[in-house]
């Protein structure tokens, strides 16, 4: 398998550790959707990231769709949502959490390349409510955690999404999200950091 788009993008990364995680082998390929739009598009003409070219060529993109995929590809015991609906549905609700806080990070990104006179003040306040939000709610589920992943011993999609989310908010944000707010999350990210699933797929 083939999966395009750099590791500083949290959905490109999300996949790649969850790969590492799968046991699935795969070939990188750090493809900017910026610098390298023509390179890509010969991919995947949409040229967005992630893109997965499965081993039989098949294109898929978006990274919660693709992780749906990958899950299918391995035994029960390897993959990384819980088999109980209860748990499932925590799950979710924390994996959407954590996407929201990156849609909002990307958000103020763009944002902040505008010019000032086309800056929108409501709405840039809007998107940081709703980060903070975000990353408030996931920062009570870690806490309850403790010091193990968030259902148990074994690394969960739901811990993945939620440590590359806050070490994506925190690289590209540090103005806005200070540790000493997030201990829970800012402990967790530097145990989730510290696994071979994330050095192999590390934040470029």
């Amino acid at each position: 398998m083939r999966l395009i788009g750099m590791l500083d993008s949290p959905y490109v990364r999300r996949v790649a550790v969850s790969l590492n995680a799968f046991g699935l082998p795969f070939v990188h390929e750090p493809l900017s959707v910026f610098r390298d739009f023509d390179a890509f598009a010969g991919i995947n003409p949409i040229v967005k990231a992630p893109t997965l070219v499965t081993n039989e060529g098949v294109t898929l993109l978006d990274s919660t769709l693709i992780l749906d995929y990958l899950e299918r590809l391995v035994p029960a015991e390897r993959r990384l949502t819980p088999e109980r609906n209860e748990d499932f549905a925590r799950a979710q609700r924390i994996i959407g959490l954590a996407l929201a806080a990156n849609e909002k990070t990307v958000q103020l990104v763009y944002e902040s390349k505008r010019p000032d006179e086309k800056h929108y003040a409501p709405w840039v306040e809007r998107v940081e409510i709703q980060l903070l939000a975000a990353y408030r709610l996931l920062e009570k589920e870690v806490a309850e955690a403790q010091d193990n992943f968030l259902f148990g011993a074994r690394l969960l999609q739901a811990d993945i999404t939620t440590a590359v989310a806050w070490r994506f908010s925190r690289f590209v944000l540090a103005d806005r999200l200070d540790p000493a707010d997030y201990p829970a999350l800012a402990n967790f990210s530097l145990r989730a950091e510290a696994l071979p699933e994330f050095i192999a797929a590390d934040f470029d």
